[in-house]
């Protein structure tokens, strides 16, 4: 069966914008967590629900929240495997804001009686 809807293979990484970080020097944790993301399965066209959690000490830069929220949610029409997920968006906001450190959990909603949770991080050399 031929889904009908459009599944598009690319996010907007464009959308992504970073801030100056006034303390330089300081480390500190920056925790962003959001319930409203959805992507689509490349397979079936149907949509998964995930919560991301982000975690990172910026070095130089932060990250722009409404860009950030706005990237996110050009993940709707994209067909992608969890996998791709979280490691796509953890290198395009390494790219973006050249963390000291940062980890994403994203965790995917129950479909077909199974959860998937996946994770990666990231740390300056």
């Amino acid at each position: 069966m031929k889904n009908n809807f459009p599944i598009f293979d690319k996010v907007t990484v464009s959308l992504l914008e970073a801030m100056p970080y006034e303390y330089c020097g300081k480390d500190i944790n920056v925790c962003i967590e959001t319930e409203e993301f959805t992507c689509l399965c490349p397979w079936t066209g149907l949509p998964d629900f995930a919560y991301i959690v982000i975690n990172y000490t910026p070095d130089k830069s932060v990250i722009e929240l409404k860009s950030l929220k706005l990237y996110l949610q050009s993940y709707r029409m994209v067909g992608i495997v969890h996998e791709s997920v979280v490691n796509n968006i953890l290198n395009d906001l390494v790219k973006i804001v050249k963390p000291k450190e940062m980890s994403i959990d994203i965790e995917f909603k129950i479909r077909g009686g199974l959860t998937t949770t996946v994770s990666t991080q990231y740390c300056k050399k």
